[in-house]
Formats: structure tokens, sequence, C-alpha cells
């Protein structure tokens, strides 16, 4: 646990840097407005993300998961296998993910994702802090209620923010229709920021896309194809980059 923070933060930034540059390499779209406005704002609000969970949360997931395991407080008397808790907190990821579309409060907080009219892997740092608070509550909730171990939790976060980076890049994949079978592609996830309400209510999974088969929710290809659809809300046409915007979106009544 010492060193959890420090391997996740290299692994995100080494991570963040790869799907960068490949994005550069290899795009897929062209990209409208300004790249280096629309950065700007998704890393700020990362920051502020990191800092509204550590003012307002105790401690860490990992840490949560240690307290419940040194204290036998797990709700339902076991503490599941590593393997098998990796995939329960993927598919509650799943269902979080698709509540916060349903749920009219929630969609205020997940707008300022779904905003970003030009979607590449900074976008997977778009979120509200409330969001991500809400979110870190949730994976508490499991943790506390299948007594999720510690290593499970930790991987899963490794993990999870990785596949986020890596499928909201840019980036132009051979074989994607092989690779979807087993993971999350760009070309997938894109078609979830569609301005398309089927679309935008589609493929919820970031991991693995079973979910979205198995619950679904899987749309295989945007009505406009890849280089003509939309991206972003309709409300927000020209993107939002402003910080303070962003922060107070949840309150705009639109």
């Amino acid at each position: 646990m010492e060193n959890e923070n420090i391997i996740r933060l290299s692994v995100f930034l080494g991570l963040l840097c790869l799907f960068s540059l490949l994005e550069y390499l290899i795009p897929r779209r062209v990209m409208p407005g300004s790249k280096p406005k629309r950065m700007a704002a998704n890393l700020s609000l990362v920051v502020i993300d990191s800092i509204a969970v550590k003012i307002i949360l105790p401690m860490t997931a990992g840490l949560f998961a240690v307290w419940v395991a040194e204290q036998d407080r797990a709700l339902l008397g076991f503490h599941t296998p590593v393997i098998l808790a990796i995939i329960l907190l993927d598919v509650i990821i799943y269902w979080q993910h698709r509540i916060f579309h349903v749920v009219p409060m929630l969609w205020r907080l997940h707008q300022v994702h779904h905003s970003d009219n030009a979607i590449d892997t900074s976008t997977a740092l778009r979120f509200h802090p409330i969001e991500i608070v809400l979110s870190m509550l949730v994976k508490f909730a499991a943790i506390l209620l299948f007594g999720i171990p510690v290593m499970a939790v930790v991987i899963f976060e490794i993990i999870l923010n990785g596949a986020a980076l890596f499928n909201h890049s840019n980036i132009r994949l051979p074989f994607d229709h092989i690779l979807r079978l087993f993971i999350v592609t760009p070309d997938m996830h894109r078609v979830h920021h569609s301005v398309i309400k089927g679309e935008t209510n589609s493929n919820y999974g970031f991991n693995v896309p079973w979910w979205d088969r198995i619950f679904g929710s899987y749309v295989a290809q945007p009505e406009q194809g890849h280089e003509n659809m939309k991206i972003g809300l309709n409300q927000y046409e020209g993107g939002e980059t402003s910080l303070l915007k962003l922060l107070l979106m949840p309150l705009k009544l639109k």
C-alpha cells in the first residue's frame, strides 16, 4: 500500500503520454476546435477531482479495503476472491455508469463528461468532482458489502484508469471487430459519445464489452459513421473549455 499512489500515477502518466503520441501518429478522426484548450480544461478537472476526493473522503478505496479486512467488517460475512472481485467491481461500474444516464440529477453531473465535442484520451479525465466522489462511495459500498480485497481494488483501479484512457483515445486500430470481442475499443466507446440519444445510451462498459452485450446496451457502429458522427451534446455544440463553466454546468437548467 505504500507504493499504491506511485504505481497508479506512473501507469497513468505513462499511458496518457503513449495514447497522446498514438493520437498524433495514427489519428482516427479530424479533431475540431483547439486541442490545447480542451486538454487544459480536462487536465485541470482531474487535478480538482483528486483534491476533492482527498478533502471529502477519509481514505482511498485501497486503504478502506485494508480497514474492512483488518476489522472483519464485510457485511455479507465473507471476502471475495481477487479475480471474482475484479469482475464484480467491473459490472458494478457498468451499472453505475448506466444509472448516471437515467437519473436526471446524476445526468446533470455526468453531462460534463459528454459535453466534450472532440473525444480523445484527455476526455477520460473530464468528470465533475462530485461524480468522482459519488463513484468512490459506490466502490466503498461494494468493498464493505462483498469484502473486496485490497489487491483487487488496486488492480481494478489501475485497469479502469488505463482502459478509460485507451478507449477514449482518437487512434485508428486494425482488427477492431476482433479486439472488441475482448476489450472496449476506442471505436466501440466513441459510439457512446454520439449526440444521437440512442447511441449515447449505449456501450457503457469501460474494460470489457460483455456487460453491454449481456444487458442489451450494445451498439456496434454509429449511424453516421466514425468520421462523420457528431460528438458531444447538442446544447454544447461548440464544446466547453472553460473550467468554471464545467464546474457550474450541473446547475444549469438545460
